[in-house]
């Protein structure tokens, strides 16, 4: 076949059709999104089902109602070695009804490896146990705060938290935080047995339900509570009040709001509890407004940044329970404990938006009842709780961060 021969203008015709076939394959390539960065990406987990060892000496677990880890990755917790089945605890009726089993001391501390290397707590000379202990932070010093939500008068006799009828009643023993060493010698006081005046009392708490102290100031920061609505901010040595405010850094407010309904406008005051607080590196403090569904982002004076919603359908006892932030240097992610829904829900920390859940509601390894509190060791590994007859603690391995294949994982079980 002869070729045909090629003028000038057939030449220049050519090329121009050349260059515009090439820009619009361009145009086209870069409209289109790349699969790799579009995918979102989040933190990926797996239950260690082998973690914690055993107790020793017969020793059970209550409800296990804080979990805090400390600068040698030691995992602390405190439960309520009170209120358990007659039938768990046989050995401590008079006389003993079988050899099995008995209340560990409410402080339990364990090493990586998931050993019980320390224990402590309970009532003692010079200052008041809670009712129904809540809650517990190690400082960046080594010290242990607690705080309570009981509002019985004796121990053993706590009225159960949501008892509002108690409130009028005055029976709200738990107005009071606690500081111990780590070895559990008691250091300090703040506020005294059934001596809390609402929320605008720069003295007393009411139902305290979690504390922090911020290392760069020695701040203690409280979320109060399960009575009042507020957080309160004092001197971590002395105890000495600086300031508080209620939801949005407003004044709190006391009055006692309907119970909470999905849709309607949020509402201007914290509902109680009050029940979480953490402070990222950036100095923002996370706060969860547990039956309200939300958390709300503050400065460290008390000055309102933003809001976000977490399953607003839920009712009962709201969706946000606790919240830990991720161990990258950004801090990129927030980890919030749902006890109402059982599971774990993982958000970008800048936007607030959800991008994947974990857990399921069940009672083995990678299952919640009442996950009740959250923390992260140094590696990001996330251990929870669980309160009510969950009674349990339980620890996630951080996987690396990859694509979400799933908007709910349900049980994360070990892959190998």
């Amino acid at each position: 076949m002869t070729a045909k021969a090629r003028t000038p203008g057939h030449l220049k015709a050519l090329r121009s059709g050349i260059i515009l076939l090439l820009a619009a394959t361009l145009i086209g390539a870069a409209s289109r999104p790349n699969d790799k960065e579009a995918k979102t990406v989040a933190p990926r987990f797996e239950v260690d089902p082998m973690w914690p060892k055993p107790l020793p000496n017969h020793w059970i677990m209550g409800q296990i109602i804080g979990v805090d880890v400390d600068d040698q990755d030691n995992i602390w917790i405190i439960h309520r070695n009170t209120g358990l089945d007659p039938k768990e605890v046989y050995p401590t009726q008079n006389p003993p009804a079988s050899v099995c089993c008995i209340p560990a001391p409410p402080v339990l501390v364990f090493n990586p490896q998931g050993d019980l290397i320390r224990h402590w707590g309970g009532p003692g000379q010079g200052y008041d146990w809670p009712t129904s202990n809540h809650g517990i932070d190690v400082d960046h010093k080594g010290n242990v705060w607690i705080g309570g939500n009981g509002r019985g008068v004796n121990q053993g006799e706590s009225l159960l938290p949501h008892d509002e009828s108690a409130m009028g009643k005055g029976f709200v023993h738990d107005s009071m935080v606690l500081k111990f060493s780590a070895a559990g010698k008691f250091l300090l006081q703040i506020g005294k047995p059934f001596a809390g005046q609402g929320s605008n009392d720069p003295a007393n708490f009411k139902l305290p339900a979690k504390t922090l102290v911020d290392a760069q100031t020695n701040e203690l920061y409280v979320a109060d509570g399960y009575g009042n609505r507020r957080v309160i901010v004092l001197d971590a040595d002395t105890g000495a009040y600086k300031r508080h405010w209620g939801a949005y850094g407003s004044r709190p407010d006391d009055t006692q709001l309907p119970p909470y309904k999905a849709g309607e406008p949020a509402p201007k005051q914290f509902r109680t509890p009050v029940h979480a607080v953490t402070l990222s590196d950036d100095r923002l403090l996370y706060v969860c407004d547990r039956t309200n569904d939300r958390i709300q982002v503050f400065k460290t004076d008390g000055t309102f940044v933003k809001e976000a919603f977490i399953d607003p359908e839920t009712l009962g006892d709201g969706s946000t329970f606790d919240v830990a932030l991720s161990r990258d240097p950004g801090q990129k992610y927030l980890y919030v404990a749902d006890g109402s829904n059982q599971k774990v829900h993982i958000l970008d920390r800048e936007s607030l938006a959800e991008l994947t859940t974990f857990g399921d509601g069940g009672r083995q390894p990678g299952q919640f009842y009442a996950v009740h509190s959250i923390a992260t060791d140094s590696k990001g590994n996330i251990y929870t709780t669980e309160t009510y007859h969950g009674r349990r603690l339980q620890k996630f391995v951080f996987r690396g961060v990859a694509p979400v294949e799933a908007k709910h994982q349900g049980t994360v079980w070990p892959k190998r």
